[in-house]
């Protein structure tokens, strides 16, 4: 690729680094991250894909092996809390996108495949900047600029074209809570949490009511009521 793949590449790396997540800013993972993205790129001279054309092999490859920090980084609120062997942001989007394909009570009109689409890629943007929430002091503001621009630098990664302008549609939708898909999704992010935080409960022994207070009314759909609503009845 040219000079803006190269860019790309060297500001990922460094700003993957320089990550505020504990766990992405360690000296060890960015040593060990940063030669094998450098060498991905340089392995590299194909041209530049035309408007709307497939990545290249290798551009693709470049784009999943940063996507692979999104299954070495852990959820920061499980890592907070010293919960051990807690979830990747990959676990968690995984999942979500498993909720998307199997939900029978999904509302009329709702693309189920969207769904799944939007669930694997909604948190992408953290395999640079890192899983910040609120205890993080982030203002929302910023936080929604870090992460626009991770992803603007991942889809010019990615080489641009149809999956890039895709995978930012998606992501911009999600974001903005545009569309009945993007309100399914969301409602998905909050069910997936605490699923996960009562699976921690009974295999930790612990108690995490903060992560269900934290999601409690402000689910946006039907279904995203009726899941909560079960989980809270399994808890009792």
């Amino acid at each position: 690729m040219g000079g803006s793949r190269a860019l790309s590449l060297s500001s990922l790396c460094a700003a993957a680094a320089a990550s505020r997540s504990p766990l992405l800013a360690s000296h060890h993972r960015a040593r060990h991250l940063r030669p094998r993205l450098a060498a991905a790129m340089s392995s590299s001279s194909s041209p530049a894909p035309a408007p709307g054309a497939a990545p290249s092999a290798s551009s693709a490859i470049d784009f999943l092996t940063l996507c692979y920090r999104l299954k070495t980084t852990k959820r920061a609120g499980w890592v907070r809390r010293g919960l051990q062997g807690p979830e990747s942001v990959a676990d968690h989007m995984y999942r979500m996108g498993v909720m998307a394909l199997v939900a029978a009570d999904l509302p009329a009109g709702v693309n189920r495949d969207r769904c799944v689409k939007m669930a694997i890629v909604h948190d992408i943007a953290e395999a640079i900047v890192g899983d910040i929430t609120p205890a993080d002091g982030v203002p929302k503001e910023e936080k929604s600029r870090r992460e626009k621009e991770a992803l603007d630098q991942m889809c010019a990664l990615l080489g641009g074209g149809s999956r890039a302008d895709e995978i930012r549609e998606l992501w911009m939708e999600y974001e903005d809570n545009a569309t009945l898909e993007a309100k399914v999704v969301k409602d998905f992010d909050k069910v997936e949490m605490i699923l996960q935080a009562l699976e921690y409960e009974k295999e930790q022994g612990r108690d995490l009511e903060e992560f269900f207070q934290s999601t409690a009314g402000k689910f946006q759909t039907d279904v995203g009521k009726a899941w909560a609503a079960e989980i809270a009845s399994r808890r009792k």
